[in-house]
């Protein structure tokens, strides 16, 4: 279980920490497909370039099925969340299955509160301030901005004004080339769908996602989030 900071801000009575994996690579990939059993050579593709935190969206089916196969295939070399999730059942049962993180694209605060009691982190979607300092004193590990190309780097910054401790993902929109402004801002990590997977899904040449992966790790660690 992912250890949690009893002496998080209020009113949080804890807060399930980051994996030292998404700590040390600050970096997300979010994968969308015709069906979850595509999900493996992409993933394998993805860990040879350095990313090694995989979000898995219940908007493509065989999620449940493929889950569990794919954490016994990989283990501990990565780790493997589940997103796009929107209700409270479909958290129970992804925390069921052994996800490592869930990720919602919108504020529901019972996802939340349900990946807090079991010990996991949660990264709960919003736009704005209300949002996600809703989901940051419910006990989110970070609250995701989305969609983030709609407000851009900057917004991190301002977040932080009020709101000091929070810890912010961007997610929708974010670009390889732009990724190092993100975690320059003060963003925990960054997250990526499209802009990194291409034409991964369609038949593309998985050593040109290992490559663009390879690509974004690097100016993340140029930007000084990453190791």
């Amino acid at each position: 279980m992912p250890a949690t900071d009893p002496t998080a801000a209020e009113p949080a009575a804890f807060r399930p920490q980051p994996s030292e994996i998404l700590t040390r690579t600050r970096v997300v990939a979010v994968l969308r497909a015709k069906h979850a059993t595509e999900y493996a050579a992409v993933i394998e593709a993805l860990a040879t370039g350095g990313v090694l935190s995989m979000e898995l969206t219940l908007s493509t089916p065989g999620v449940w099925d493929e889950l569990p196969r794919l954490k016994e295939r990989f283990g501990t070399d990565l780790e493997i969340g589940v997103g796009t999730v929107t209700r409270p059942e479909e958290a129970a049962t992804a925390l069921d299955l052994g996800a490592d993180y869930l990720v919602t694209p919108v504020m529901d605060l019972g996802i939340v509160e349900a990946a807090v009691a079991r010990g996991v982190p949660v990264f709960p979607g919003g736009l704005t301030p209300t949002e996600l300092l809703a989901g940051w004193r419910a006990g989110a590990t970070a609250v995701k901005v989305f969609p983030a190309a709609t407000v851009g780097p900057g917004y991190v910054g301002q977040l932080r004004g009020p709101f000091p401790d929070i810890q912010v993902i961007p997610s929708g929109g974010v670009g390889i080339e732009d990724a190092p402004l993100w975690i320059r801002a003060g963003a925990l990590a960054v997250s990526l769908g499209g802009p990194l997977l291409g034409d991964a899904f369609k038949g593309g040449d998985l050593s040109e996602l290992t490559a663009r992966a390879r690509r974004l790790r690097g100016l993340v660690a140029e930007a000084g989030g990453a190791a």
